[in-house]
């Protein structure tokens, strides 16, 4: 079950911080709904903010900030690029650092890891230059350095194979392919050491996934879009064994601040671990501040928690 939260003993009080939001990436509007709401949430601490844009490398932070607060989600954001510009020009960020970055965007690395570790993960095959898939229908495709399921695709009939490598393959040279598993979709937050309650998502239009058009349909709104039960209806015994496997795939990857664990339950109650986002939605229909709000934080004190976990890191 859920340990209660560490009290938090960081004040923002006219500390000064960058929200370094946007990113060039195909998550840019997401980045900037979240940025939007992490503003505001250290502005009521007292926090002296600044929003800050980035479309690619030559952004400018401004003098005297204590600390970039980082929801640039997917490309340059989240996987080591920002991380390693900050830390060449001495600024204190949140969120993992350069190496947890590039391993935990990267869905083959962290398969590998997964793999290599003990972590339950789908079986899979690594696909390159045009190859064709050997795993048995249903699987899925996935595009290894995408954010959102962006670039994530599940094949059932042998006549859509062609047409979706073709579109797959727009991605880059190196596709993943997963073993489909049915089952209920579950998510798990993770603030340092402390798992937050579970989340079980179900889209509406039975059939579908959760796919980037229905995780935020606030900018699709002729997508379906998705319930969430916070907390899942599961048993104690199958919550505990979700929360220690979410927090072993964190481990295995060496995380030491936030992220959140996509993890698929199938129906004996086995859990995937599908793969990890280190620096998940902060919009107002994400999942990590719903786990949170679900475990009595607000969405204020989930802002200053991912910041005192990731000054922490540093020291």
């Amino acid at each position: 079950m859920t340990k209660p939260f560490p009290s938090m003993s960081i004040d923002l009080t006219n500390k000064k911080i960058a929200v370094l939001m946007g990113g060039p990436g195909n998550e840019r509007k997401v980045s900037l709904a979240s940025g939007a709401g992490v503003a505001r949430a250290l502005r009521s601490l007292g926090a002296e903010v600044t929003e800050v844009d980035v479309t690619g490398p030559d952004f400018a932070i401004p003098a005297g900030t204590e600390v970039g607060f980082n929801v640039i989600h997917g490309t340059f954001g989240e996987d080591g690029q920002i991380q390693r510009l900050m830390e060449s020009q001495g600024f204190a960020y949140t969120g993992e650092g350069v190496a947890g970055s590039e391993l935990a965007i990267d869905k083959i690395a962290t398969k590998k890891r997964f793999q290599e570790r003990g972590v339950p993960t789908p079986g899979s095959e690594i696909l390159r230059n045009g190859a064709q898939p050997t795993l048995p229908l249903p699987f899925v495709v996935k595009a290894p350095k995408e954010g959102s399921s962006v670039g994530v695709y599940i094949v059932r009939e042998p006549q859509k194979i062609a047409e979706t490598m073709a579109e797959a393959w727009n991605f880059g040279s190196e596709l993943l392919i997963e073993q489909y598993i049915g089952g209920r979709e579950l998510t798990v937050g993770i603030l340092g050491d402390q798992a937050l309650p579970i989340i079980e998502i179900r889209p509406k239009n039975a059939g579908e996934f959760y796919d980037f058009a229905n995780k935020y349909n606030f900018l699709n709104p002729q997508a379906a879009g998705a319930d969430h039960f916070c907390p899942a209806a599961l048993s104690d015994d199958v919550t505990r064994q979700v929360q220690e496997v979410a927090l072993s795939a964190k481990r295995a990857l060496d995380l030491e601040v936030y992220c959140r664990v996509d993890i698929l339950l199938d129906a004996s109650d086995n859990p995937f671990v599908l793969e990890i986002n280190t620096i998940p939605g902060m919009t107002p229909v994400s999942l990590l501040p719903e786990a949170a709000a679900a475990a009595g934080y607000s969405y204020p004190q989930l802002c200053a928690r991912v910041i005192e976990l990731s000054l922490a890191r540093r020291t």
